[in-house]
């Protein structure tokens, strides 16, 4: 894979999960169950494009 698409799948996914917790933290407010699976997830894919931003360091021209 190109380190191109690398850095704009870092930023959609961190992006992505980071408004993926405030979606949830807001539903959380208002006693939804949705709200604790949408911060777990959205936690987790932030984490993701943050494990791609290690492997994109490592990656060669």
């Amino acid at each position: 894979m190109k380190p191109s698409v690398v850095e704009i799948w870092v930023w959609v996914l961190i992006y992505g999960g980071l408004l993926g917790v405030c979606t949830g933290l807001a539903a959380e407010r208002y006693g939804l169950v949705l709200g604790e699976s949408l911060v777990t997830w959205g936690s987790l894919v932030a984490a993701l494009g943050v494990l791609l931003i290690y492997l994109r360091s490592r990656m060669r021209e």
